[in-house]
């Protein structure tokens, strides 16, 4: 184990477990007959599917019940999360809130924004977006440029926020901008601020992709009135709040289960008389999906804990990317020509083609090795 890493053994508990069978049971039942799964959490923006499970009280699942939650565990949210992954479930609508919204204002706003923001988004009806990266920061969240200007009531932001995915579709973003200098630091005069999506001074603007679909989006502020009561935590407290935020999104399930579907699909085609090679294949792709699930499952106990894995996340998210990246690429190999309906080609031809934004969302190879690399000391 390398020093200053901390991926404790652990398991998911007997309660946690026993969730598989109802959730197996709602997805089978719930899913849309005519909805190709797919285990990319950015795919399947259907609102009726998330009121749904709203219902079912897994959306917000650790959240206090007093603001909607049902004071689960880290580990039940767990298995939820993952069989919806494994399912290829429509989940893009409340994902974000649900991972990382949500848990940004428990920690850090107000008790009028929790009892405002929080009881909607686990009824499965307001969806968020992120309000990170910008078209000249990317990853460099220190360099962001958007700003917001103090004025009489509350702020007036202006800037570009870029990469949002579903901005389109959702009703908050949560934007980290720049409200003072940068200090020697660059990490000073951040601050975090709640934007409706659909007020005056936001212009949203989707990005098509190459698979012709449109999740990112660009975000423009222009003189954008926020009240006070919009910003969330302290004035320049921002990179404290955005970095345990980032824990959050860089540690699940979702980091290694992408292109799960592909996977399931290849083992269906090979059935019960694969060659060496597709066993060979199976067999690696197994070992380190079983590999990248017993890390991110100890990260899911050290958030039990309420500690702050920030360094493992990064590592979970980094070794997650190279693989869900591989292995569309090696079935691809593996794989003779199909029919153009056969679950196998559908499933991997729109994994290839949304692959490139695996390694972009939620931090660059570069930004995580440089996580990693400080929270080794090397750095």
């Amino acid at each position: 184990m390398f020093s200053g890493l901390n991926f404790e053994p652990a398991q998911l508990p007997t309660e946690a477990e026993a969730l598989r069978t109802g959730v197996r049971e709602f997805i089978a039942r719930e899913i849309p007959s005519d909805y190709l799964p797919n285990s990319d959490f950015n795919e399947g923006h259907v609102a009726a599917f998330s009121r749904k499970l709203g219902e079912q009280g897994w959306i917000g699942m650790t959240w206090p019940k007093q603001y909607g939650g049902a004071d689960r565990s880290f580990f039940e949210r767990y298995v939820v999360t993952e069989e919806l992954l494994a399912a290829g479930a429509p989940v893009s609508a409340h994902w974000i809130a649900d991972r990382q919204s949500g848990p940004l204002l428990l920690r850090y706003g107000t008790e009028a924004q929790k009892r405002k923001y929080l009881p909607p988004i686990t009824r499965g009806e307001s969806y968020f977006s992120i309000g990170m990266s910008e078209p000249n920061s990317g990853s460099d969240l220190a360099s962001v440029q958007t700003r917001a200007s103090e004025v009489d009531g509350g702020w007036v932001v202006n800037g570009t926020k870029l990469w949002s995915t579903d901005a389109h579709r959702n009703h908050y973003m949560v934007a980290l901008v720049r409200t003072g200098p940068p200090g020697e630091s660059r990490h000073e005069g951040l601050s975090q601020f709640l934007v409706d999506l659909h007020g005056d001074g936001v212009t949203v603007r989707p990005i098509k992709n190459i698979a012709g679909g449109e999740d990112f989006n660009e975000v423009v502020f222009e003189d954008c009135f926020v009240t006070a009561e919009h910003l969330v935590g302290t004035v320049g407290n921002g990179w404290e709040q955005v970095t345990s935020e980032l824990g959050y999104e860089r540690s699940g399930p979702e980091r290694f289960l992408s292109a799960f579907r592909v996977f399931v699909e290849f083992v269906r085609h090979v059935d019960s008389n694969p060659s060496d090679e597709d066993s060979a294949h199976i067999g690696r792709l197994a070992s380190h999906i079983m590999t990248l699930r017993q890390m991110s499952i100890s990260v899911a106990a050290m958030l039990q804990a309420g500690k702050n894995p920030a360094t493992e996340a990064a590592l979970v998210k980094s070794l997650g990317n190279d693989f869900e990246k591989a292995l569309p690429e090696l079935i691809r190999l593996a794989t003779p020509r199909l029919g153009p309906k056969h679950p196998l080609r559908c499933s991997l031809e729109q994994t290839l083609l949304h692959s490139p934004s695996f390694t972009i969302r939620g931090g660059t190879r570069e930004i995580l090795r440089g996580v990693i690399a400080r929270g080794l000391g090397l750095r």
